[in-house]
């Protein structure tokens, strides 16, 4: 068994789902007889050594130094020994190959994609790019940048001109559908795009698409899990709809025939090829049925573990319970 630096919380918008998914890994880790040392960042990037035996995790407590480049941990004047790193990062700082980084300049082994597929995969635009390059089909996509907003008006018109009516508004690298604003008007498409630069420098507008949400967890091999469906009552998958709302479902395996089945999960082991990921991922589909058939939306390299997310739920349902899917990963990274 492992000794497991499991990470948690950052300095990105979805801080607070990091919380709740680390703290079911690390339940999962510690019964699958892994000793696990839990370290909070907290939203200005300080790391903390958050109070034992408590059910909910805080970045909070008490101050944890980080040695570069040994890599080693000081939690109270004592060193930290361990043998990998599970970051439970969502978002920037986290997810987007800046850990990843640090973890490379010392060499030390962490569960989940390099710094280059991190990177990628997080910038939608640039990650769509690849895919498209690789023949994968995904929804059609504009980019905004801060200097183009100097003429709103023309960038909404040359929007609606191109992707029609509603789009989705997003910051180009950010996840759990924080900054996200669906538009059915110019107006509202000023409004989201100032909405989502206050994320980054970029802005990526979508097309909208009607049809189910599929998605696939990956792991390496590539590995395809059965796929999943979000069933929503109504609306959209917004982050209250993922994290909040009870009349959201997500259902696994996705009821399909045989053919789309394995269909979807080549579109996935493709994708997760494409990005050079490796570890895990979870690939997200829309199914146009009628029309285009799987639509790729985006890839996640470190996806929500969170009790209700379709990451593990997915791996469940193909015969993995949720201790063997962390440790898993874990035996992945140490390989």
């Amino acid at each position: 068994m492992a000794r497991v630096l499991l990470l948690f919380g950052g300095r990105s918008a979805e801080h607070e789902v990091s919380c709740v998914s680390a703290a079911a890994v690390r339940d999962a880790l510690a019964s699958a007889g892994h000793q696990v040392t839990v370290v909070g960042i907290d939203r200005a990037g300080r790391w903390w050594f958050p109070p034992q035996g408590a059910p909910e995790l805080t970045a909070s407590g008490e101050p944890v130094a980080v040695r570069v480049p040994d890599g080693t941990v000081d939690i109270g004047g004592t060193t930290v020994g361990f043998d990998v790193v599970f970051p439970v990062l969502h978002g920037p700082y986290g997810e987007d190959g800046t850990v990843q980084g640090l973890f490379e300049m010392c060499g030390i082994p962490y569960v989940g994609c390099r710094v280059t597929a991190s990177a990628l995969a997080m910038d939608k635009d640039l990650a769509k790019q690849i895919l498209v390059a690789a023949g994968i089909p995904v929804t059609r996509w504009r980019v905004v940048r801060r200097p183009d907003l100097d003429d709103p008006s023309r960038v909404a018109a040359d929007i609606i001109d191109d992707l029609g009516l509603p789009v989705f508004v997003k910051p180009a690298a950010l996840g759990s559908s924080v900054g996200i604003t669906r538009c059915e008007s110019d107006l509202e498409i000023k409004d989201g795009l100032l909405s989502a630069l206050a994320y980054g420098d970029k802005a990526v507008v979508e097309e909208q698409i009607d049809g189910r949400e599929i998605e696939v967890a990956v792991l390496d091999g590539p590995r395809a899990s059965v796929p999943g469906e979000i069933v929503l009552r109504s609306g959209w998958y917004d982050y209250d709809a993922k994290y909040h709302d009870e009349t959201s479902r997500f259902v696994a395996p996705a009821p399909m025939s045989k053919e789309q089945t394995a269909e979807v999960r080549a579109l996935a082991q493709r994708s997760f090829t494409a990005l050079e990921c490796r570890g895990l991922a979870r690939v997200d589909f829309f199914l146009e049925e009628g029309g285009r058939g799987f639509i790729l939306n985006e890839v996640n390299t470190m996806p929500g573990f969170t009790p209700i997310s379709g990451f593990p739920k997915m791996w469940m349902a193909s015969g993995m319970t949720y201790p063997e899917l962390c440790d898993e990963l874990v035996q992945l990274a140490l390989t």
